[in-house]
């Protein structure tokens, strides 16, 4: 099973804590074109099937026996490779059984080793709700890394993003016991 220890890939103050976290990616297609998709919570790699079989023909993930750097494109150089992977916690990816913190920083950082640890300099990436999130910070972090940026069902997080009263009506109901 393909894993990326994050460890390997970070290095100091930041890397804190990240020995022994190993998140789980697949990648699909083959391809110069390199596109990275970032779930949201409580989703896995595989909540991005439509998308992936839309962007790489396939839903069958390349032989995670084959180190990225050895697969050639197959086609004359015209396909797209994708990366679709677990955040830290969620599936198959692990981290150590100390309290660890989750944030969305933490979380692009995850994604840039992800990038690191197949051999990929730049790529198109696509978050979705938290994903976007962890996408948007990935992008602050990195921008001369991102292709282009696409975001689905995001919010800037946070007290903030309720509209005005003035605009919108919200009301709660309280439910009876």
């Amino acid at each position: 099973m393909p894993f990326c220890e994050v460890g390997k890939y970070q290095n100091g103050v930041d890397a804190t804590g990240n020995n022994g976290t190993k998140i789980f990616y697949r990648t699909y297609g083959q391809g110069p074109v390199k596109v990275l998709l970032i779930i949201g919570l409580a989703g896995t790699h595989s909540s991005w099937d439509p998308q992936i079989k839309a962007l790489a023909g396939t839903i069958t993930p390349n032989d995670s026996e084959s180190p990225a750097g050895d697969r050639s494109s197959g086609d004359g150089g015209g396909g797209m490779e994708v990366c679709a992977f677990d955040n830290r916690g969620m599936g198959l990816s692990s981290v150590p059984t100390k309290k660890s913190e989750y944030t969305t920083s933490i979380m692009a950082k995850d994604a840039i080793a992800i990038m690191d640890h197949l051999g990929w300099e730049k790529a198109h990436v696509f978050g979705h709700s938290m994903g976007a999130m962890i996408s948007c910070k990935l992008a602050a972090m990195v921008p001369e890394r991102v292709l282009s940026l696409a975001l689905l069902n995001v919010t800037g997080g946070g007290y903030e993003c309720i509209p005005r009263e003035r605009y919108t009506k919200i009301s709660v109901l309280k439910v009876k016991k």
